[in-house]
């Protein structure tokens, strides 16, 4: 009877708040803070061109609070090591697998930390790269090559992964392409702005993709 309780809570609260996301603050050192216009950046974009009413000034939660189910979609980067307790990562799991959506964005130097978490987080649940047909490159705009390029890193392609749990895109991390660094103000890295609009159509793809699935 508790656990009907407690998803049920969790139902009410992604209703009542299902126009607000959320940049996580985590442990390990890792600068979670970094890129601050980005989902500003974001919102505006797609409360301009998708629709959405999403709240301008994201929330900052971290992974062992209960306000974690009021946010249909968290975010999370960074250049560092990545650290979730055991209290965290179960929290964090329950998150998932009630119908939330993590977004992890490697900023560059986070590759081997949080591949480390999310094989802790779901053990049972392989990261799989997901492919270039899927619905989220196919939302609002079309990106049929998948992710787009924003910044250089190791001059690697771009790749998404992803963790499915009962068929439904739970996770998402987005590896080489540094979408967040797009999003961010144009005299922060002073990208083109067609690298900067494919920075933000993609994220509002992200954002349809969980806000009507």
């Amino acid at each position: 009877m508790r656990l009907y309780l407690i998803i049920f809570s969790i139902l009410i609260g992604f209703q009542l708040s299902a126009q607000e996301i959320a940049v996580m603050q985590y442990q390990g050192g890792g600068d979670w803070y970094v890129n601050p216009t980005s989902l500003p950046n974001l919102i505006a974009f797609c409360n301009q061109n998708i629709n959405t009413k999403i709240n301008p000034e994201p929330e900052v939660v971290k992974p062992d609070s209960p306000n974690l189910y009021r946010y249909p979609f968290i975010h999370l980067t960074g250049h560092g090591n990545v650290v979730f307790s055991d209290f965290e990562r179960n929290n964090l799991r329950t998150y998932l697998e009630s119908g939330g959506f993590l977004h992890i964005d490697d900023n560059y130097g986070m590759d081997e930390y949080i591949r480390r978490e999310i094989n802790l987080l779901f053990p049972d649940i392989a990261l799989q790269e997901i492919p270039n047909n899927h619905e989220i490159f196919h939302q609002v705009y079309e990106f049929p090559n998948g992710l787009p390029k924003i910044h250089e890193h190791d001059a690697k392609p771009p790749q998404a992964f992803g963790l499915f749990i009962d068929n439904r895109l739970a996770l998402l991390y987005t590896y080489e392409t540094d979408l967040g660094n797009g999003w961010e103000d144009q005299s922060v890295h002073n990208d083109p702005e067609e690298v900067r609009l494919k920075a933000l159509q993609m994220g509002a793809n992200i954002i349809y993709y969980v806000f009507n699935n």
